[in-house]
C-alpha cells in the first residue's frame, strides 16, 4: 500500500511542501493529495493589491497540479483527527474522510478580530482574496470619494492604506494605529513610511485604539467617532481552531507545538508550516507569521519527511527572520533588516528599489508556486521500508 500524504491547505507553504515532495518522493511509493476550499493559488501578499483595484493573477490549482501527480480535492477541511490518522472534510458532494500516513498542516491564518464589537458585521479584511475583492467592490460603488479608515499599523495596515491611496486618489485615506507609527521600524524606516504617508495623502492617527465598528463609523476608546464608508481590519490574524479542537498540542492562539522538523511534539505523523507552526527560530524565537516564514518552514518540512521515509539523514535548514519587506505602493518600499533578538537595526533601505526587489520577490513566489515540480529529477527516492503509517490507512479515501 502507498504512503498517503495529505496537505491541507495550498497557500504560499502548502503548495510549495506538496510539490516538493512530489518531486522527490517516488509515485510509485506514495500518494499525495492537497485539499484546500477554493480553486485558486492566492498570492496573498498581493491581496492590498487587489482591494486597491489591481488585476492579480490567480492561477488554478488544477493547472498548478496539473502532470505532478498530485491528487487536488477541492474542499473545507472540518475536522483532524490525529489519533486515527483521519482529515474530515465537507465539499459539494457532502464530504467525507482521507485517511493519511503523513499529514502537513498548512491551513495557514485568518483575520483577528480581537473581540471588539462590529468588526465581523461591518469590517473588511484582506486576509482572503474573497473578503479583498468585496472590499474593492464597496470602493467600487463609493466612485471618486469618500472615506476608508484602516485599523491596524502592522505590515498589512501599511500596505492596505498606501496601495489603496496610491490606486484610488479620490478616497480619503486614514491609518489608525495604536501606537507610534511604524513602531518597530528604525528611526530612518519610520521617517521614510512617514514621507511617503505624506506623499500619498495617507492621514495618520496614532496613540489611537478602536473600540467597536460601527456601519458607516468606528467609535475610539477615547469617546470621539470616525465617520466612514469603509473600515478595512487589519489589527490582528489567527489560526484555525481545528487543530486544537483535534487533540494537537498547540499554543494558547492556536498554533501546533513543533519541533526543530516542524513535526508536531504530540503526534508524530503532523508536520505543520507557515503561520499554522509555532516553530522557534534559530534565534530561539518564535518564527512571525509571514511569507519568508512559511518559506523556511516548509523546506525543514520537506527535508524531514523526505528524510524519514526514506531512511536518509535529516539536514536542518536555516529558520531565521531577517528582514521586513514593505510596499509603499507600487514605487516605493522599505527593506528593514532586523537582529537576532528581532529588533530592527539602525539601517534600512527604502524607495524605488526595495519596492521593485518586492515585486521580483512575488514574481518569483508566483512562478515557483506555478511550476511545483520544475527541475524534477530523473531518479526519485524510493521509501526505505513500508512505514508504520500505513496501518489504519484503511479509513475511506474520497480523492
Amino acid at each position: 500500500m502507498k504512503h498517503r500524504i495529505v496537505v491541507l491547505g495550498a497557500g504560499y507553504a502548502g503548495a510549495y511542501v506538496a510539490g516538493n515532495l512530489a518531486r522527490r518522493l517516488s509515485p510509485k511509493d506514495t500518494e499525495i493529495t492537497v485539499v484546500n476550499a477554493v480553486p485558486d493559488f492566492v498570492q496573498r501578499m498581493r491581496l492590498p493589491q487587489v482591494a486597491a483595484g489591481q488585476e492579480i493573477e490567480a492561477p488554478k490549482l488544477a493547472d498548478v497540479f496539473a502532470d505532478t501527480g498530485i491528487r487536488l480535492r477541492l474542499a473545507r477541511v472540518t475536522a483532524v483527527d490525529p489519533e486515527r490518522r483521519v482529515v474530515a472534510v465537507a465539499d459539494a458532494d457532502g464530504g467525507g474522510e482521507l485517511g493519511y500516513g503523513t499529514l502537513v498542516y498548512a491551513l495557514g491564518s485568518h483575520g483577528d478580530d480581537r473581540g471588539v464589537p462590529g468588526v465581523a458585521e461591518h469590517a473588511f479584511d484582506v486576509a482572503a482574496r474573497p473578503s479583498a475583492l468585496h472590499l474593492r467592490e464597496r470602493l467600487d460603488r463609493r466612485g471618486g470619494g469618500g472615506n476608508v479608515l484602516v485599523v491596524g499599523d502592522g505590515l498589512t495596515g501599511i500596505e492596505t492604506a498606501t496601495e489603496i491611496a496610491e490606486s484610488r486618489p479620490g478616497l480619503s485615506v486614514t491609518l489608525i494605529a495604536r501606537g507610534e507609527l511604524g513602531a518597530r521600524l528604525s528611526a530612518g524606516a519610520r521617517g521614510h513610511l512617514r514621507q511617503a504617508c505624506d506623499r500619498l495623502g495617507v492621514t495618520v492617527l496614532e496613540h489611537t485604539s478602536v473600540e467597536a465598528v460601527e456601519a458607516t463609523r468606528v467609535r475610539c476608546a477615547d469617546g470621539t467617532t470616525l465617520a466612514s464608508e469603509a473600515t478595512v481590519w487589519t489589527a490582528g490574524f489567527a489560526v484555525n481552531p481545528i487543530a486544537a479542537a483535534g487533540g494537537l498540542e498547540v499554543t494558547g492562539n492556536g498554533q501546533i507545538v513543533v519541533d526543530r522538523t516542524m513535526r508536531s511534539v504530540s503526534h508524530p505523523n503532523v508536520y505543520a508550516i507557515g503561520d499554522s507552526a509555532y516553530a522557534l527560530g534559530d534565534n530561539g524565537r518564535p518564527l512571525p507569521m509571514s511569507c519568508a516564514s512559511a518559506g523556511y518552514t516548509g523546506r525543514q518540512a520537506i527535508e524531514a519527511i523526505v528524510g524519514r521515509l526514506t531512511g536518509r539523514k535529516i539536514a536542518n535548514t536555516k529558520l531565521v527572520y531577517t528582514y521586513n519587506h514593505i510596499s509603499l505602493g507600487r514605487r516605493d518600499g522599505i527593506l528593514q533588516t532586523v537582529d537576532d533578538e528581532g529588533q530592527a537595526k539602525p539601517t534600512y533601505k527604502g524607495g524605488w528599489k526595495p519596492a521593485r526587489i518586492k515585486a521580483g520577490i512575488l514574481k518569483t513566489a508566483l512562478w515557483a508556486t506555478s511550476h511545483p515540480t520544475y527541475g524534477m529529477p530523473k531518479r526519485k527516492h524510493r521509501l526505505a521500508a513500508a512505514p508504520d503509517a500505513s496501518r489504519r490507512e484503511g479509513a475511506r479515501v474520497a480523492a
